[in-house]
């Protein structure tokens, strides 16, 4: 996957984050995991647009690492989201597979980025 088809799909996945949380009841609870969920959700894909513009390998390897934290954390809100019954699991369960997959991308493109990194210092 390259750079605009990984920017295209974090995009993509913020946009689905947003619709789940605009579809939440109005309760308390299911606002304050929303809004949550939604600040993480979106972060994802904001960081690897930085990421992407960082000045150097380092700095890609620090801001990819914010997609990854977010991008996981996208995982724990939606498990509460579903342990707490306010979601059924089959709803969030496309969308929690998109979120580990990106989770995959972003350790395998960090592990990457970070060998690169140790092969130009022992140059």
């Amino acid at each position: 996957m390259n750079e605009a088809e990984l920017k295209k799909r974090t995009k993509q996945f913020g946009l689905r984050v947003i619709r789940l949380v605009e579809s939440l009841p109005g309760t308390q609870t299911a606002r304050t995991i929303g809004n949550q969920l939604l600040r993480s959700g979106l972060s994802v894909g904001a960081n690897y647009r930085a990421a992407c513009r960082g000045r150097s390998k380092a700095d890609f390897v620090a801001k990819a690492g914010i997609s990854l934290e977010e991008a996981d954390e996208c995982m724990y809100w939606m498990e509460m989201l579903q342990e707490a019954g306010i979601v059924p699991a089959e709803k969030l369960k496309d969308l929690m597979k998109e979120a580990d997959e990106l989770v995959a991308i972003f350790t395998a493109s960090i592990k990457t980025a970070r060998a690169h990194l140790n092969q130009k210092s022992s140059i």
